[in-house]
């Protein structure tokens, strides 16, 4: 293997497809569904038996990347994690249950939403222990971003996630055209 094949943007895993014509009809925010189950052991907890929420994030990662692979069918980069919450612990022994869907996109962007639940196998205890928002941007042969198709929502639940991924958005480039402006008022570049 030569150097520049090693250092494709995709890797070996992913040929691109030839053509830079992506399908841009609207899909269904049910078809970027995606559903990983884990039962946690040592190896990602601390002394006290928790789970890390290091741990919980890459699976929160996993999760969400596969659902906005699934909805622009190519490979894509996360960008964000524009928030996470932590309301419960995940303990040893739990079987952690990660869901994820795309609740709203931008031209090159996609907002994925993901629950976290455990769940203790010998009681039968469930509980949502979290929740987080990332931005995933999908990308062209290249490694450029590239246009993704929009998110048709087939009910009032994923309308109303719309509605909130589009004032996350909105708090998002607020948020940096601030620091851009703060920091230009500072001297800083």
């Amino acid at each position: 293997m030569s150097e520049e094949e090693r250092r494709r943007p995709f890797g070996l895993w992913y040929e691109p497809p030839e053509s830079e014509r992506w399908d841009l009809t609207p899909r269904p925010a049910s078809d970027s569904m995606v559903t990983l189950s884990e039962i946690i052991d040592i190896t990602g907890s601390n002394l006290l038996g928790n789970v890390h929420g290091g741990t919980l994030m890459k699976m929160v990662d996993n999760a969400g990347g596969l659902a906005a692979i699934k909805h622009c069918r190519g490979p894509v980069v996360t960008v964000a994690m524009d928030e996470m919450t932590f309301m419960e612990p995940v303990f040893v022994g739990e079987l952690v249950t990660v869901s994820a869907m795309v609740n709203d996109t931008g031209r090159t962007s996609m907002e994925v939403g993901v629950r976290v639940d455990a769940e203790n196998p010998r009681t039968g205890r469930r509980v949502h222990t979290s929740s987080a928002y990332l931005v995933y941007v999908a990308l062209d042969r290249e490694g450029k971003p590239r246009p993704v198709p929009p998110v048709e929502v087939e009910n009032e639940e994923q309308q109303q996630r719309q509605r909130e991924a589009k004032l996350r958005r909105e708090a998002r480039l607020a948020r940096k055209e601030a620091i851009v402006r703060a920091r230009a008022a500072g001297g800083e570049t």
